[in-house]
């Protein structure tokens, strides 16, 4: 099993920043893929990013070129940097992990772990 704890969700300006930090824990050994993902009431889970053992990347296109994800290997977390927040980046964040999973790019329904989820408000 792995354990996701989502944290740095918060209340935000339209055109500030947050910083979204995911640690893993338990059996992470194994861990290949981790992701973003975000889903507001009554929408889909949309995908925002994922990040690979390696660093190789997957953005939404609704977020390109504003967000950041990273991961430390040797610490077991994933982070994202969002820059030029907007009101439609309103939702609550999910970090989402799959072990031996060597498709590129995953599919949401390909993780097999999920955190709680932190709540990201961007006010216009």
């Amino acid at each position: 099993q792995v354990q996701l704890v989502e944290s740095g969700g918060g209340l935000v300006q339209a055109g500030g920043s947050l910083r979204l930090s995911c640690a893993a824990s338990g059996s992470i050994f194994s861990i290949s893929h981790m992701g973003w993902y975000r889903q507001v009431p009554g929408k889909e889970r949309e995908l925002v990013a994922d990040i690979d053992k390696r660093g190789r990347t997957e953005y939404g296109d609704s977020v390109k070129g504003r967000f950041t994800v990273s991961r430390d290997n040797a610490k077991n977390t994933v982070d994202l940097q969002m820059n030029n927040l907007k009101p439609e980046d309103t939702a609550v964040y999910y970090c989402a992990a799959v072990r031996d999973f060597a498709r590129w790019p995953p599919d949401g329904k390909d993780y097999e772990y999920w955190g709680q989820g932190t709540q990201v408000t961007v006010s216009s």
